[in-house]
């Protein structure tokens, strides 16, 4: 592909509802090992990325290395945004995977689902993602103008995107699921039985907290405890604490 077609065509993806573009070494491992369906994968130093793999993902390496087409760090350096330098030199493109709300709603496992309603920092947003996927997180829904597959998520996800459904949404539909809200001031404090299977754990921004919508739908409150004067935590922060305390409750 000409280097101006293949500039233009990176551009376009950044909007692109079906594309994920991967900017780095983990988001490609990562989304690698769950199955992501790529379109191309762009390298600038074939013994760089190698040595990446063979000391950290070994798994990866072959594939990496035998579907990736190699260019300049020039056109790389075109490819990419000037506030997000990505060092190990290697960027892509995957198709999204086609994901319904109504059949992530429907999933009979016991665990979680995340639910972020009006997230505003894209990084926190991927950490929250990556934290639902190690945690074996059921799935993670959005609320809310920003694209979680949006690449500065998918970074801050380290491409964890692909290991559970993420999907974004204008309302929740719904479902048989508890509705578990996290309130800072009202909530009963939060232990290893507070919460029940199949629920959704609601996480709303740190300024604005959760709409009356989603607080009038609320089965439970809970809070996460904390020391006196401290009045919040980073989203991703807060919905580790609260998946954790779930698989710890049912390990």
């Amino acid at each position: 592909m000409r280097t101006s077609l293949l500039i233009d065509y990176y551009e376009r993806a950044r909007s692109d509802p079906s594309l994920a573009v991967l900017e780095g070494f983990h988001p490609v491992k990562h989304a690698i090992r769950f199955g992501a369906n790529f379109t191309n994968i762009l390298i600038t130093d074939p013994e760089q990325i190698r040595r990446l793999a063979d000391r950290l993902a070994p798994d990866v390496a072959q594939k990496i290395i035998s579907e990736a087409e190699v260019i300049s760090p020039d056109v790389f350096a075109r490819l990419t945004r000037p506030r997000s330098p990505i060092p190990t030199g290697i960027i892509a493109l995957a198709n999204r995977p086609t994901q319904s709300v109504e059949k992530l709603l429907d999933n009979k496992d016991p665990q979680p689902i995340i639910l972020l309603e009006n997230p505003r920092d894209l990084g926190n947003m991927g950490a929250a993602i990556r934290v639902a996927a190690a945690s074996e997180a059921t799935g993670l829904l959005t609320i809310g103008e920003h694209d979680p597959w949006h690449p500065a998520a998918i970074r801050g996800s380290a491409g964890l995107h692909f290991a559970l459904p993420v999907i974004r949404t204008d309302v929740l539909p719904n479902s048989d699921r508890p509705l578990i809200i996290l309130d800072p001031e009202r909530g009963e404090p939060l232990t290893l039985d507070t919460i029940p299977p199949r629920a959704i754990l609601a996480f709303g921004g740190e300024r604005y907290g959760l709409s009356e919508n989603l607080i009038s739908r609320a089965s439970k409150r809970v809070r996460i405890p904390m020391r006196a004067g401290v009045t919040s935590l980073n989203l991703a922060t807060s919905v580790a604490i609260t998946l954790y305390t779930w698989k710890f409750s049912h390990a």
